[in-house]
């Protein structure tokens, strides 16, 4: 992509300076000409997130290739990069369902052109209002749910409103978290309330990140795969329209041996990668395709730490590593320009605006970490990372900014 989204709109232009307002206070004054503007990582503020595009590009060639093979379509969950630009690559350029978790990356993608979008978080009725706003303006926006009360609420507003909003029956795979039974009988209940809105039915198996050996990690994919179509299955013998069959996750669908049934797949961190997914094998360290850049702003060597400019605020408090065979703290430390690792270094901990380097074996050696150096601290979870920033400087894995991608945050 050329085109440059790092300048006007809702978010404020690099080069921003402070000055008196006449109130006394401070106002931000743009500052906006294109040479002033940086054009490598080495002049950015910190901390800031890079994306590196090839690395992205290479994740997102590995699904295309893993979902042909299983004969399904892909339904991306933008949850993880919040990017139109990031939906461009993922695409091609064509027009492309996708699934969202928020209201407002369901705004801002269907402004972008997008149509087909999957809120996959469950509706609370408040919501519907909003929902029927995008759907009266042309949006093929769907819903989930998994109560006969939340049914009920969604089939009175319809009635009430007379709008058609879709829903999808949210099913329990594998005990995590939300969603009905396949043979509970609550399940034909909320097919009865939704009548023909019922638009299918889909599922997230969150237990498959508990995975640690490919039998596991393939038996939990069969395991959403067959419960998912079973309760499709079974609507369809109460005479319900059941077309939609959405399973996912990105450890599912990686290890997926087969999908019979399934129409369509959802995954999101793949096209970035992290520590829990290199962990859990659906990448590898070198897929990873973000990082927070960050400054090295002290020494403390009477207790054997390195301070850096990046703390909870921006590298997020996920602790996904945590419990894995390898504790990456907050963050692993790399090299920022050539991408290797700074072995047995990681962000033990962090404050609000600090992030403390520490080496897991043996002390720290000071001199690989001048004060106003450079590091990329790889994130535990790439959506929380990235949820504390409002853009993306892209590289190709050099020096050299390509790009400025805007994201899309709140709710």
């Amino acid at each position: 992509m050329t085109e440059n989204h790092g300048v006007g709109g809702s978010i404020p232009p690099l080069g921003t300076i402070a000055g008196p307002s006449p109130s006394g206070g401070l106002t931000r004054t743009a500052v906006a000409r294109e040479d002033e503007r940086p054009h490598t990582i080495f002049q950015l503020p910190t901390p800031t997130l890079l994306l590196d595009r090839t690395r992205l590009e290479r994740n997102v060639a590995r699904m295309r290739d893993k979902v042909r093979e299983l004969g399904v379509a892909l339904r991306p969950h933008v949850k993880t990069a919040k990017s139109i630009d990031v939906l461009r690559v993922l695409s091609g350029g064509d027009d492309m369902p996708i699934t969202v978790s928020t209201l407002a990356e369901a705004r801002y993608f269907f402004a972008h052109g997008v149509t087909d979008i999957l809120y996959a978080v469950g509706i609370a009725p408040v919501k519907l209002p909003e929902v029927a706003e995008l759907i009266r303006a042309g949006c093929k926006l769907r819903v989930i749910l998994d109560t006969p009360e939340a049914a009920e609420a969604v089939r009175h507003f319809i009635d009430a409103e007379g709008v058609r909003i879709e829903a999808l029956i949210e099913i329990d795979s594998d005990g995590h978290r939300a969603g009905v039974a396949p043979t509970d009988p609550l399940l034909i209940e909320i097919g009865r309330h939704l009548g023909d809105c019922l638009a299918g039915v889909m599922t997230h198996a969150g237990a498959s990140y508990d995975c640690r050996t490919r039998d596991e990690f393939e038996a939990m994919a069969e395991q959403e795969r067959a419960l998912t179509v079973a309760a499709a299955e079974r609507l369809r013998a109460a005479g319900l329209p059941c077309p939609i069959v959405s399973v996912g996750s990105t450890p599912t669908l990686h290890y997926a041996q087969r999908l019979d049934g399934v129409t369509e797949a959802r995954a999101g961190v793949y096209v970035f990668g992290d520590l829990v997914q290199a962990e859990l094998g659906t990448c590898s360290i070198d897929d990873i395709a973000i990082g927070v850049l960050s400054s090295v702003i002290g020494h403390n060597r009477h207790h054997g730490r390195v301070l850096i400019d990046a703390g909870f605020l921006a590298l997020s408090r996920d602790r996904g590593t945590g419990e894995m065979p390898i504790d990456c703290g907050y963050g692993a430390v790399c090299d920022p320009l050539t991408g290797a690792l700074f072995e047995n270094v990681t962000v033990s901990s962090t404050n609000q605006e600090h992030g403390i380097v520490t080496s897991v074996s043996g002390a720290i050696d000071f001199d690989r970490f001048p004060i106003g150096s450079r590091v990329l601290v790889l994130p535990n979870h790439a959506c929380a990372t990235a949820a504390a920033h409002d853009r993306y400087f892209v590289t190709r894995g050099e020096e050299a900014i390509i790009d400025i991608w805007e994201r899309v945050n709140g709710w």
